[in-house]
C-alpha cells in the first residue's frame, strides 16, 4: 500500500562525483534522514538516487546531494518528482549502472 505523504525522488547527479565518497555520504544521509531506495554509479561518471519519503524530506535529502561530501564537485542535480511504489525497505549501495 502507498503512503499518502510518499512520494519518489529520481536524481541525476552531475560533476566529479564518483572515486570520492558520494555514494556512501548518500547513503549515510538517507539512513540519517529515514529515507528508503538506492545509490549507484553511471557508466558515463554521474551518480543516480531514487529515494521515497515525504517530500519535504526528500527536498532535504536532494540539498544535500548539491553539496555533496567534501572532494566532490557537484556541477548540477536533475530531479524528477514521481509517484512513490514503496518497494524499497531499506537505503542501499547498488552496482553500477
Amino acid at each position: 500500500m502507498v503512503e499518502k505523504n510518499t512520494v519518489r525522488l529520481h536524481a541525476i547527479v552531475e560533476g566529479y562525483v564518483q572515486g570520492v565518497g558520494f555514494r556512501m555520504f548518500v547513503q549515510t544521509t538517507a539512513n540519517a534522514l529515514g529515507v528508503n531506495g538506492w545509490v549507484r554509479n553511471l557508466w558515463n561518471g554521474n551518480v543516480e538516487v531514487v529515494a521515497e519519503g515525504e517530500k519535504s524530506v526528500l527536498e532535504k535529502l536532494n540539498y544535500y546531494l548539491l553539496e555533496g561530501p567534501r572532494g566532490a564537485d557537484v556541477i548540477n542535480v536533475h530531479s524528477e518528482w514521481l509517484d512513490a511504489t514503496n518497494e524499497f525497505e531499506r537505503f542501499q549501495v547498488r552496482t553500477n549502472g
